[in-house]
């Protein structure tokens, strides 16, 4: 038998905000290839942004290593494209084809001109249901070598000028719960209510890709990756560096896997790359910096802990984080002390916290959080003499990880893009 296929299957900004996480939505189409799957139950992206995340996972590097420091459409990019997986993958027989979204290179026919896929497959809009349909018809192709399909949805992403927040009609708000760090009221509920309806998009769309891969006889030599770059488009979520922010479902399906096994152990997107090279069995190439996640199917934990940076989003905001099993570390290098409203996606809910003087709100420049007894990260430690050994140990392991991986932050202030 050939090598397995892969099929990537990516969203925006869904977090863990979804059934097979315990999140209130339906989405049973997710929860039944959960139930075929490895779930990584305490995965996170390296950046809670969605060029930085995306670069981690599709170059196995922390995304200032392959010199994504912030989004590619305002001028940021990858040090060496030719470090994007799908070059690993053609070294080693397959083809490549992207239906839908990529976010590691701008400007038209960026998929193939600078990233170096082999096809970009046309769809005839930008929401699910089209590229549900492109999805389909590739896979319905006749296919001679192994390929490897990134089908990538905007999905749970807001959308600009839409009636309902995330671009899809959602149902009463009345029994909508809100974002989990929002309060309870009409904006709120609303604004979740249309997730919950782009959520279903997702799902639907999930649900196709898998139903033609079984139609076709591609199911049991194909690996399938269900992935998003980090935590929903709500205050207090994306772009921040707590689990709301760097949380990510992450699912794995593939020959040889056992099915419906979840896995507690802390991992990061940037294992992906190695991992992928480990059930392909090709050698892994020398920039890798993650570490193969197939030992955490044996109950075996790979890393004691992992790390995520903010550089860049809509405005500079540097922070760099170290996470572990019991805590959680953040450090900011600039003199910010007060929100940063222009990282955040606008809402009603966002304006709800707006006219309620959030812009005034501290932002402490550091931050700690014991996450035994803390799992939601509201209680700051940073500074208690009860946890100031913790506190330094993990600071200069933080400042360990920059100087290793040669973070730009050291030097000063990161200029931004041309």
């Amino acid at each position: 038998m050939s090598r397995p296929n892969i099929v990537y299957f990516h969203t925006h900004d869904t977090g863990r905000y979804i059934e097979p996480y315990g999140a209130p939505i339906r989405t049973p189409r997710l929860q039944a290839f959960a139930e075929e799957s490895v779930v990584f139950r305490n995965a996170h992206s390296v950046a809670p942004t969605c060029s930085p995340s995306r670069a981690g996972l599709l170059t196995g590097q922390w995304a200032h290593s392959a010199g994504m420091l912030g989004l590619a459409h305002r001028g940021h990019s990858l040090t060496d494209y030719n470090q994007h997986l799908v070059h690993t993958l053609r070294r080693n027989g397959y083809t490549s084809a992207l239906v839908g979204v990529q976010h590691e290179a701008s400007g038209p026919g960026a998929a193939t001109k600078i990233i170096g896929y082999d096809e970009q497959v046309p769809t005839a809009d930008e929401l699910a249901p089209a590229r549900r349909d492109a999805a389909v018809e590739y896979l319905r192709r006749r296919h001679d070598q192994p390929f490897f399909l990134s089908v990538g949805l905007l999905e749970t992403h807001t959308m600009k000028g839409a009636e309902w927040l995330f671009g899809h009609p959602g149902g009463d708000e009345r029994w909508t719960a809100p974002a989990p760090t929002m309060p309870d009221a009409t904006v709120t509920r609303r604004d979740m209510a249309s997730f919950h309806a782009a959520a279903a998009q997702v799902d639907q769309t999930l649900g196709a890709v898998l139903d033609t891969l079984q139609d076709e006889g591609l199911a049991d030599n194909t690996v399938v990756l269900v992935t998003t770059d980090h935590g929903l488009a709500m205050p207090g979520m994306k772009c921040t560096l707590g689990a709301t922010g760097t949380g990510v479902m992450m699912m794995l399906r593939a020959p040889g896997l056992p099915g419906g096994l979840a896995v507690d152990s802390l991992v990061s997107q940037v294992d992906v790359f190695p991992t992928l090279c480990a059930l392909l069995g090709i050698d892994e190439p020398e920039w890798l910096q993650g570490q193969s996640l197939l030992p955490t199917i044996d109950g075996r934990s790979v890393r004691a802990e992992t790390f995520a940076e903010i550089t860049y989003h809509a405005a500079y905001q540097p922070q760099r984080a170290i996470r572990t099993d019991r805590w959680l570390y953040i450090q900011s290098f600039d003199d910010q002390n007060r929100q940063n409203l222009n990282n955040v996606d606008a809402s009603g809910s966002k304006t709800l916290w707006v006219d309620a003087g959030w812009a005034d709100q501290p932002a402490p420049r550091t931050r700690l959080h014991d996450l035994m007894f803390d799992p939601h990260e509201r209680h700051n430690l940073a500074g208690d003499p009860r946890t100031a050994t913790v506190e330094a140990d993990l600071a200069q392991r933080l400042n360990r990880w920059m100087i290793d991986t040669d973070d730009p932050l050291l030097r000063g202030s990161v200029a931004p893009p041309h």
